[in-house]
């Protein structure tokens, strides 16, 4: 893929940033960055210079939190679907024992 130099904005500075990524990606992923900038930091207050880590940690949470609640959807499904299995098979065993009688 092609890598090419775009021009980020996030928070109040520009950024050059090379990337084989498309400008479209980076542009939205920028915008996520700056919600949570505008989150971390109150409307109308001056940006502080700890303020770019601060909304990176922000999102690191986020993505933390997310990948915990991915694993517990998938424990779970994993479980369901053990139940299910075992409740056809309990079907299956019971078919075959009264058929062949």
């Amino acid at each position: 893929m092609t890598r090419r130099t775009v021009v980020l904005t996030v928070g109040a500075r520009d950024y050059k940033v090379v990337s084989s990524a498309s400008e479209d990606e980076l542009a939205r992923l920028a915008e996520t960055v700056n919600a949570k900038l505008a989150e971390v930091v109150p409307s109308g207050r001056p940006e502080p210079p700890q303020a770019l880590l601060l909304a990176a940690l922000a999102l690191a949470h986020d993505l933390e939190e997310e990948r915990l609640r991915t694993r517990s959807l998938e424990r779970k499904s994993r479980d369901m679907l053990r139940r299910v299995l075992v409740r056809l098979d309990g079907v299956l065993d019971l078919e075959g024992s009264t058929g062949s009688s």
